[in-house]
């Protein structure tokens, strides 16, 4: 199985590049997640995410299809919303990993008094296998730096 790490982890090896993606997550309020259907084939939905207490959580209505998803395979791809137009400020972000369903009532009620999410909801707890961010640097380079548990981050660039 792929090493996973809490967003704590991500934060502490690679401090810089955990509060970029951060920031491109807080500049708008929806994004994208891709999970698997039933049949193997890919889902998109919209989400909102939170970054608390060192963890990355993922909230949804009861029964959504996307919270079924993970419920039956724990897989999940994130992508940044890019905002309008291109400016794609901070670059484009994206988180893969898997995500369980947090059945502690301590834990759910923790969340609850933080965010005040609508009731009843689904929360997932995120363990990260990979964090991508893409960016265009000097109008010359395309740049590619991944994150990887257990791996310093990784920085390519294409002209």
């Amino acid at each position: 199985m792929t090493q996973a790490a809490r967003w704590a982890d991500f934060r502490s090896a690679a401090p810089e590049f955990a509060k970029t993606a951060e920031n491109r997550f807080d500049a708008f309020r929806h994004h994208v997640l891709a999970t698997v259907r039933r049949d193997g084939s890919p889902r998109t939905s919209g989400l909102e995410v939170r970054f608390l207490d060192g963890e990355l959580w993922l909230g949804m209505m009861p029964g959504s299809l996307k919270a079924l998803d993970l419920g039956r395979d724990p897989r999940f791809a994130l992508q940044a919303n890019p905002g309008p137009d291109t400016g794609m400020g901070g670059g484009d972000v994206r988180i893969s990993g898997r995500a369980f369903e947090v059945v502690d009532t301590a834990v759910k009620g923790a969340y609850r008094e933080e965010v005040e999410p609508p009731e009843p909801f689904h929360l997932f707890r995120t363990e990260l296998t990979e964090v991508i961010r893409t960016y265009v640097e000097d109008d010359t380079y395309l740049v590619v730096q991944v994150w990887k548990p257990g791996e310093p981050v990784r920085t390519l660039k294409r002209t």
